[in-house]
């Protein structure tokens, strides 16, 4: 049940009204059953001194494109409320006009764009307002019979505005519905949601938390669990078969709804969402639209039912719906923009935000692991408003048009371009071996730094979530995860595999650079260290290619590997028979590869270094002392060594082969597969021939 999480101790430490809009703000996006992720707003009216020293009447309020939860002082935006009050006369105001209003009533230039909704913060005569949307109020908004229910809830207190598209002429008829109700404590916006106000911001918070606990209540008494969604129709498949069967699809998805612009899968099989995806009315349910115009940017109108019975287990069939179901979605969705398109409307990706599959559970996708997320958070929003609303009556949405209206709105897209630009790799996902050591982890790093999703794959679990962890903490929530990968294993390598296409939908590139290294004359080397060797960088590095190359071959969008060879791929050096003979295998394994990758977009190609000194266990191994021997040097010596044999006279290090990945990986290399490049700071001994 809803709470209030008010802090009083900690509330009493906070300095100015806009500190505790903040903290109220905060405390409200916290919990996802009162508002959605990046919707609702806040405001607060305060004094303020303005730039002559004259004492001004001000509106905080959030800005455009901001998330409640994480809201900080510099996401709200200051007005003069002396500029802002007179638009209360007018009979209408366009969009374009009011933001263009809205916009020379700012204190301060710099700050955000106002909240769409600003003028209903402003014409309320109210010190502190929120407009949230809960689980419990859409449920009673988006119910046939809403309106009768509201009053049965909340008697004569509450204000009823019939669905209206944000902007003035919502907001105006918010402030006159109000004015005109002296009982008044509340606004229920029809297919929409809640608004409620207080003298404190204290008072406030309380009212909208009381509020939607009375909403909440009242529909909890009127729920019957064995009658939700009109009961199960069918099981959930057992957690571990659930994840194999969607290791399966997941690539075929990833593929199928990439067809304009990769996109990032994942994946949820929570306990709500399986409630609903077994039931017999979640196909119907689904198909009515969106539960709140928030969720539409993100969600689409309605998501993709797979009606697949999970009690056949036949995942074949499945993949056949799956196709089918996508084709069909993306047709349908072309025909909805062509029915309500205005001049200047852009077509956004026609592929389906959400999948849902019966037994399985929900696939969301999106340009990024975040976004994903979002379109699944916001359907189990639906999930919930659907479950109050036909547990009071029959659950309704906005039409078709109002839909689409929101949709492209062009204040609703302004949101998305608050979002940093598309780098060359975003939209991919990036699988590195040897993802913990020296050129791995500055590859990962290097991928993410440019928009990439990434696997760091290595022996070394401790080292790869090291890695991730770095990663995640400056880039963000789920840009990459750790798995363990023994790369002469069959079954890790498949594991890891599963687990990428689990975590992300599947890989667009593969780095393979897991290694090893040993020394000795030739008439010393023994059988065990000669397959060592082998097994790691020529084994090592078909298994992973293969279970690459099966999953790029799935998702049908093609893909890129990147071989780290050695210089001694093509230079015969001394003491390292075994060593140099594998990494020769590597780099024609690589060309062999591409010959058959062509036909599918798989583009295979090498690189090969020299003398990585920095953050490589090898060479912090035996193979420092062994190679320095071989030279007849010291090892402290041999970095200067290396340097002095290159014709440019320069040390190599992990971040000079990292660039050389991340350019064949890239679009400036599309059209290049089978080849070598050479980063060894010129050694003639190497230069290819």
């Amino acid at each position: 049940m809803i709470r209030s999480l008010w802090d009083r101790d900690q509330a009493d430490h906070l300095q100015s009204g806009l500190e505790e809009l903040v903290y109220r703000s905060n405390l409200i996006g916290a919990d996802r059953r009162v508002c959605n992720w990046g919707g609702g707003n806040t405001s607060t009216k305060t004094k303020e001194t303005d730039f002559r020293g004259r004492e001004i009447d001000v509106m905080w309020v959030k800005g455009s494109g901001s998330d409640l939860a994480t809201i900080k002082a510099q996401q709200f935006t200051g007005l003069r409320l002396q500029d802002v009050m007179p638009l209360l006369e007018r009979e209408e105001m366009p969009d374009e006009e009011m933001v263009a209003y809205l916009a020379h009533c700012m204190i301060d230039s710099k700050h955000p764009r106002p909240s769409i909704e600003t003028l209903l913060h402003a014409f309320l005569p109210f010190a502190h307002v929120d407009h949230t949307h809960p689980d419990a109020i859409i449920s009673i908004c988006c119910a046939d019979n809403g309106q009768e229910v509201a009053r049965e809830i909340f008697g004569d207190r509450f204000v009823w505005v019939p669905y209206v598209r944000p902007g003035f002429t919502l907001s105006k008829m918010i402030a006159e519905g109000v004015a005109r109700n002296p009982h008044a404590e509340l606004v229920l916006m029809e297919k929409h949601g809640l608004v409620t106000w207080g003298e404190t911001s204290e008072a406030c918070y309380a009212k909208t938390i009381a509020i939607i606990a009375e909403a909440e209540a009242y529909i909890e008494g009127r729920i019957q669990e064995e009658q939700i969604f009109g009961g199960a129709v069918c099981e959930s498949l057992p957690g571990v078969e659930r994840k194999d069967i969607l290791a399966q699809i997941m690539p075929l998805i990833r593929g199928a709804v990439s067809g304009q612009k990769r996109m990032i899968l994942t994946y949820d099989d929570a306990e709500d969402i399986l409630q609903f995806v077994n039931s017999r009315d979640a196909r119907t349910l689904s198909q009515i639209g969106a539960a709140c115009p928030d969720h539409l940017v993100h969600t689409k109108m309605v998501p993709l039912f797979v009606d697949w019975d999970p009690a056949t287990r036949d995942v074949d069939v499945l993949k056949e719906q799956i196709r089918e179901g996508i084709t069909r979605f993306q047709e349908e969705y072309l025909a909805y923009f062509e029915r309500h398109h205005s001049e200047g409307d852009q077509i956004s990706e026609t592929a389906p935000r959400v999948i849902l599959v019966p037994g399985i559970g929900m696939i969301n996708t999106g340009k990024n692991w975040s976004n994903s997320k979002v379109s699944g958070a916001l359907y189990h929003r639906a999930i919930a408003v659907m479950r109050g609303a036909t547990a009071l009556g029959t659950f309704v949405s906005l039409h078709e048009h109002e839909s689409f209206l929101v949709e492209y709105w062009p204040l609703e897209l302004y949101k998305l371009t608050l979002a940093p630009p598309e780098a060359e790799f975003s939209r991919q996902v990036v699988l590195v071996t040897g993802g913990a050591g020296g050129i791995g982890s500055e590859t990962c790093r290097s991928f993410v730094a440019e928009g990439a999703h990434v696997v760091v794959a290595d022996l070394n679990i401790e080292g790869a979530n090291q890695v991730a962890d770095e990663i995640n903490a400056r880039y963000g929530e789920g840009r990459a995860i750790a798995v363990k990968m023994d790369v002469t294993r069959e079954d890790q390598v498949a594991a890891a595999m599963k687990e990428a296409a689990l975590a992300y939908g599947g890989i667009d590139v593969l780095v393979n650079n897991a290694g090893l290294a040993t020394s000795s004359p030739f008439d010393e080397t023994t059988l065990k260290e000669w397959e060592l060797n082998l097994s790691v960088l020529g084994t090592g590095y078909f298994l992973v290619a293969r279970e690459a190359f099966k999953q790029m071959k799935e998702q049908g969008i093609g893909g890129s590997m990147v071989f780290v060879g050695s210089k001694n791929s093509v230079y015969a050096g001394k003491n390292v028979t075994a060593y140099s003979s594998v990494k020769a295998l590597e780099v024609h394994l690589a060309r062999c590869i591409a010959a058959e990758g062509g036909e599918y977009g798989i583009r295979v190609n090498s690189i090969l270094p020299d003398a990585i000194l920095q953050g490589s266990a090898i060479w912090n191994s035996n193979w420092r002392k062994e190679r320095a021997a071989a030279y007849g040097i010291e090892p402290d010596e041999l970095e200067e060594y290396y340097r002095k044999r290159t014709t440019l006279l320069v040390n190599i290090y992990p971040k000079d082969i990292a660039e050389g990945i991340l350019f064949f990986a890239s679009s400036r290399a599309e059209k290049t597969t089978g080849c070598m490049l050479t980063i060894d700071g010129g050694v003639p001994a190497a230069f290819t021939r």
